[in-house]
Formats: structure tokens, sequence, C-alpha cells
């Protein structure tokens, strides 16, 4: 374990870190699931109960990660290494920092493929491929290019290369820059998509299907899943907050900039939404949940609208945008290994890392592209596999995440000692014992429970 970071090793200000994890945390998932988990099941009451989750689990285990990497001063598993000795207990749990590294590294090597899709779709948008086309015609280019090894493989290349560049210029001159004009522009575009869909689309059908309290679609299950979206959809477990949390001042307050994230990131999910669904509503096309959604839904939505080409444009840009800073945060902990590990310069640690993720995305390239090694036909315990890319989906967000999650809060909660904890949070003696108390009960059984329900052994 090297020497603990320098000090131009740290965010300019508060600010910047809220923007930052901000911007991490909005990405695909936000973009086109939370909308839709939310008006399935029970519009506005899902949202009451999954702010109430997001209170309860979300925010408390998200102060634990910022507070290992905040006091561990290290990438997520030399930090968890530091702060298991420091607390006198078995090195075994540095297994909590290392895993959260490796899973978000797993998850970006089919995230980068799929932001590569919505790169591709930013072009066909501008040359007005939607325009005037028919269903079929839209699901044939999408099959075109999820189909294509060589189109796949270039546009993913580019998503590559364009991390690469920013990740390699260091935190402040890369990440903090980018961030600090791409979050206002995304949030931007959403807001002129939202205030157009509302116009041109069924304004009133999207405000009920996302907001009108529905309590009788509201069941265990229901509450189940807006735990775990609560818990994935602020980047939890993935290396990305441990490592964002290393680089915080001493002075910023962990819990204050937390809320915050919290708050930004479930406000553009739901801003999403208003720029999706009055579209699809006022079009009459179903809003299925899922990448089909947003490449193959809307879409079909654009050809027939006013202006659909430069509205698609835009909306692919943001896309785009969403996509981009979510992978820059989720590939800054794998860069910075390298560089504490190996004692590698910034740019050659982003090259073996960005390098190592583009083989990796080779995997899901070929899963679509039919590759007949790539293609699996497994049925397990009536889940099918049926690629590589099935296959890596559902152990990184239906295992590992869950897992990792539950070792975060049991590091926080149990094995830290108390007097570290209270020290990096540094507030009243009650609102720390409620925080304790969360991540060291609550949280534990919630994350259960979320990652039984995830495997299939609890249904309601």
């Amino acid at each position: 374990m090297q020497n603990t970071p320098s000090i131009a090793n740290r965010w300019s200000s508060r600010l910047l870190f809220i923007l930052v994890s901000t911007a991490a945390a909005v990405g695909l998932g936000n973009i086109w699931k939370f909308p839709y988990i939310a008006g399935e099941n029970g519009g506005g009451a899902f949202v009451i109960v999954y702010l109430i989750c997001i209170a309860i689990i979300g925010i408390p285990v998200m102060i634990a990660e910022v507070l290992i990497g905040r006091r561990g001063r290290h990438t997520p598993g030399y930090s968890t290494l530091k702060l298991a000795k420091e607390s006198g207990r078995h090195s075994a749990w540095q297994i909590t920092g290392w895993l959260g590294m490796a899973t978000g590294f797993l998850v970006l090597s089919f995230y980068t493929v799929i932001a590569g899709w919505a790169l591709a779709y930013i072009f066909e948008a501008a040359q007005g491929a939607f325009t005037g086309a028919t269903v079929a015609e839209i699901n044939q280019l999408f099959e075109q290019l999820t189909g294509s090894v060589e189109r796949l493989t270039f546009w993913h290349a580019l998503i590559m290369l364009g991390v690469a560049i920013v990740v390699g210029k260091g935190l402040r001159e890369g990440l903090e820059r980018t961030v600090s004009w791409m979050l206002p522009l995304m949030v931007l575009l959403l807001i002129v998509l939202s205030i157009y869909a509302g116009y041109i689309g069924d304004f009133g059908a999207a405000v009920a299907f996302m907001f009108a309290p529905d309590f009788s679609k509201l069941t265990i299950d229901s509450v189940l899943v807006a735990l775990g979206h609560a818990f994935f959809s602020l980047g939890l477990a993935s290396g990305v907050v441990i490592m964002y949390g290393a680089y915080l001042s001493k002075s910023t307050s962990i819990i204050g900039t937390s809320i915050w994230v919290a708050i930004a990131d479930t406000v553009v999910a739901l801003l999403a939404g208003m720029a999706i669904f009055p579209i699809v509503f006022g079009s009459q096309l179903e809003p299925g949940a899922g990448p089909g959604l947003i490449f193959q839904t809307l879409p079909i939505a654009f050809s027939h609208m006013p202006g659909g080409a430069f509205v698609g444009t835009l909306f692919f840009i943001m896309l785009v945008i969403a996509a981009f800073t979510s992978a820059i945060a989720m590939i800054e902990s794998s860069v910075a290994f390298c560089e504490e590990c190996f004692g590698l310069t910034r740019w050659r640690a982003t090259f073996l890392a960005t390098g190592t993720l583009w083989a990796l995305g080779q995997l899901t390239i070929y899963s679509f592209g039919g590759a007949n090694w790539a293609q699996l036909g497994w049925q397990i315990e009536g889940k099918t596999f049926g690629t590589l890319f099935d296959l890596i989906d559902y152990v990184t967000g239906s295992i590992l995440l869950p897992i990792g999650g539950l070792l975060l809060a049991l590091f926080v909660g149990w094995v830290m000692k108390t007097q570290y904890t209270q020290d990096e949070l540094n507030t009243a003696s009650v609102r720390f014992k409620v925080w304790h108390f969360i991540v060291r009960y609550i949280a534990p059984i919630a994350i259960i429970l979320i990652f039984l329900q995830l495997i299939g052994i609890i249904q309601f």
C-alpha cells in the first residue's frame, strides 16, 4: 500500500463534490428505469415509498461509503484494508473495497457498450433516420446496430477514447472540468425536452402515470423494488462513492453533501420521466422498461412528431452525457488503483484501465453480435442466460452489488470502531446514533431482502 494521496487530490469545493457525485449517480438506469417502475408500482404512492427508502437506506449507506473513502484516503480496497487494521480487525475485510471496485468495472464493461448505442443514435437522429420511419424500419435500424460487431466496436471505442481523455487529465482538469459543464447541460436539455414533451405530448397521462398515487398497486414486492432502486440509483457498492470520498476535504460535511446528492439524483430521474412519458403517451405507445423504451419506442414517437429529428438528436445527446459522466466516475477507482499499486503515471494508468475495459466490452459486443462462443442458452432456476452479456448483467446486478452493499453496511456498522466513524461524521450524538443504528441493523436487513428478491428466493 502506497502513501496517502497528496493534498492535490482533493475536490476543489463542496459544490464540485456534489456535482461529480450527482453526475456519477445519474446514468442510463435513471433515465429509462425509475420513471417506468414508478408508474407500474403505484405512481405517487411508489414515489413516496422510494423517497422513504432513499432516506433510510440510500443516504445512510452513501454516508458510510464516503466515510470509508475520506478516512482511508486510498482506493477502495486499500482504504478498507487500512481501516480494518486501524480498528484491530482481520485484514480479510478488505474484500469489501475490492469487491466494489471489481463490480463497478464489470458493470462498466457493458454499460459503455450501451453508451455507444446512444452515441450512434445521435447521428442517426441528426441524419433524419427516424423521420417518417415505420415501426418495422426503426426496429430494423436497432437490430442492424446491435447485431453488427464492427459498428458496436467502433462506437464503443469512441466512448472509451472519450473516457480516457477526460480521466487521463486527472481530478481537476479532467473530471471536475468536464462534469462542471456536462451536468448543467444535461439538466438544461432535460428541462427543454420536458417543456416540449408536455406541449406536444400527453402531459396529463404522464403525470397520472408517474405521480397519481394508486395504493392498490403498492405491494410488498413494490416496496422491495423501491428499496432496490433507492440503493442502486446512487451508484452504491461500485467503488465510485468510496473513491470520490477519498478526495473529499476534512472540512466538508459528509451527511449534508450525501443528502444533496440524493436529492439531485431523484430530481433528475423524475425530470427524465417528464421528458419521456408525455411523448410516449401522446403517441399512444407502450411505456416498456429497459433499453427498448429508449432505442425503439421513443424513435417511433420521434418519427411522427414536429421537429422529431431535432428533438431526437437533443435527447440522445442528453443520454450520452448521462452515460459518459457515470462512466468516467466508475473507472476512476480502477485508474487510481493502477497509479497506487503499480506506480504508473496518470496517463499510463488510464490507458491500462480503459484498454482492459475495452477488451472486456467485447464479451457484450459479441453477445449481441451473435458469435457462437458468446451464446450460452443456459436455464438455471427458471432464469434464462442466453448470452455472456446476460450472465454478466445478472451476476453484477443481482449478486455482486447487493453482497457488496451488505459488506459495506457490516464493515462500517460492526468492523470499524465507533469512535472513528463518529470522528468522521462530527455530528450531534442523537443524529449519529440514528445513522449508526440504521447502518448496523436496518440497512443489512433491507439489503438481504433486496438480494433474496433479485435472485428469486422471495416473491410476493
